[in-house]
This record gives structure tokens, C-alpha cells and sequence, in this order.
């Protein structure tokens, strides 16, 4: 099975119709968000959602193209018809169940704050716990938001009174400003936030600090793979697929790849 992994634009458009009847599928992906996923030095698209991809893919016995595409049209390549599938860690919300279908759950990322070690030692040190501990101690704060993430909708309703909110159309520029101070504080997912930040030299300075953002209304029930509502034959193979691939260890070994623990969650 050749399953290629390019770059958004390097091919023809595929039809519906094509997708339906299962002779090519073209699969999105953000490609900057690691280890989920990522471009890599050789500019080809590598990752924890890629590798899920081709597997899923194969046990479908799918021809498929992985193309990258930014976040914040994600959605709107998808419902255009750009692409037939979307694999890029998104995580299941109510609101975005209103315009795609998703399939069950693939992986689960907890969402937290991370800020500078001095702020988070202000966050541990404020009144009550959970959203309230959060609000004492990051009000008046300047904090980053990726545009279109789960954590976005849900820290701008629930900080929006007590603090200022920057923008960005991608987590690097987010952290770099973190970094170099423009902003206090960024919210997105713990995984991610680990593996561009905390864990390399730059990252010696900041930490998570208090609870994980949980509501189920914003954050959902886990990361699925999303498709247009119309494509059920196609969303029936990607979860016949999915079962497939967490049933014979394929999804396991994947899993070790990029994580010492498991990401699907309980």
C-alpha cells in the first residue's frame, strides 16, 4: 500500500465521490503541533497523528495523501471540500459537533496553563482550587490563545473579566512571546506545551500551575478524527479502522513512540 505524505496543494483536489468510494482519501493535518504533528527537516509531515493516519489507512486498506494545512481553516477545508478527513489531535467539542462528524475517540491531551515559575508560584498561592484558584491568580495577567483551540472559547468566557487575551495563529509564536515575556500565561494542550517548551533549555523558567482545564461543554469527550456529516460510509471505515488498530497492538506501538504512558486515556 503507497500511502503518500505531502504537503497541502501538491496534488488535485479529490472528489467526494472518490473519497466515498474509497479509492483515495486525502487527510489533514496541522503540521505544528508537536508530537502530534510536525514537518520535519526534510519538510515532510512526521508525528503521532501521521503515524495514526497511515496505519488507519492501511488496516482500511485506503489509498491516502496527508497534506498540512493551518488550523485556524481547518474546519473550513474540510467542509470545502479541500480534503475528506481531518487527523490533527482535535478535540471533540460541542460546537464543532454542530458542523462535522466525528469519529469515536483516538487520544486524550489534558489542556493546562503554562506560565513563569514566580506566576505559577502565585497561582498555587491564591484562595480555592480549580477555576477559582486560577481567576485570583492570574487576574490582570496578559494570556495567549491560539485561534480556533479548545482552550480558546473556554478561557476567554471564563477569564474575559479579569484579564487581557493576545492571539496567535500558531503555539510556537504563542511560546516565544511567553518567553520573552509579552505574555503571562498560555493555555492549550499539557502534551504539546511539554514537548515545545518545558522540556528544552528555553523552558527551564515556566511550569504548569493549577488544575487541568477539564469542562466537558468546551474541552469534550477526547480527540477524534473529524469529517464532513454527509461522509458516513467513510466515517464507518475510519472507526471500524480505529477498533482494528487498538485491537492488534498497531495503535500501542505508535503510542510508544511518542509517549511513556497511554495516550488514548481510560
Amino acid at each position: 500500500m503507497n500511502i503518500k505524505t505531502a504537503i497541502l496543494g501538491t496534488a488535485a483536489v479529490l472528489s467526494l465521490a472518490a473519497a466515498a468510494n474509497a479509492e483515495a482519501v486525502r487527510i489533514a493535518t496541522e503540521g505544528a503541533y508537536p508530537p502530534f504533528n510536525f514537518v520535519d527537516a526534510n519538510g515532510e509531515l512526521g508525528g503521532f497523528d501521521v503515524d495514526i493516519a497511515n496505519a488507519l489507512c492501511e488496516a482500511a486498506e485506503l489509498d491516502c495523501e496527508i497534506v498540512a494545512q493551518d488550523w485556524d481553516g481547518i474546519i473550513p477545508g474540510l467542509l470545502s471540500e479541500r480534503y475528506d478527513v481531518i487527523i490533527a489531535s482535535m478535540t471533540m467539542t460541542p460546537e464543532r459537533a454542530e458542523v462535522v462528524a466525528f469519529t469515536n475517540k483516538y487520544a486524550q491531551v489534558p489542556q493546562h496553563f503554562v506560565m513563569g515559575n514566580e506566576l505559577a508560584e502565585t497561582v498555587e498561592a491564591a484562595g480555592g482550587d480549580g477555576l477559582a484558584q486560577l481567576r485570583e491568580g492570574l487576574a490582570g495577567r496578559v494570556i495567549g490563545l491560539v485561534a480556533a483551540t479548545a482552550a480558546e472559547p473556554y478561557v476567554r468566557d471564563n477569564f474575559g473579566d479579569i484579564a487581557e487575551f493576545r492571539s496567535y495563529q500558531k503555539m510556537d509564536d504563542a511560546l516565544q512571546d511567553l518567553i520573552a515575556g509579552r505574555i503571562d500565561a498560555y493555555a492549550d494542550g499539557a502534551i504539546p506545551i511539554q514537548e515545545s517548551l518545558l522540556s528544552t533549555d528555553a523552558g527551564a523558567d515556566f511550569r504548569f500551575a493549577g488544575a487541568a482545564l477539564s469542562d466537558p461543554a468546551y474541552f469534550g469527550t477526547g480527540n477524534g478524527i473529524a469529517l464532513r456529516q454527509e461522509d458516513t460510509e467513510l466515517l464507518a471505515t475510519m472507526n471500524d479502522a480505529l477498533a482494528t488498530i487498538l485491537e492488534d497492538g498497531t495503535y500501542a506501538e505508535i503510542n510508544s513512540r511518542y509517549f511513556t504512558f497511554n495516550i488514548y486515556g481510560e
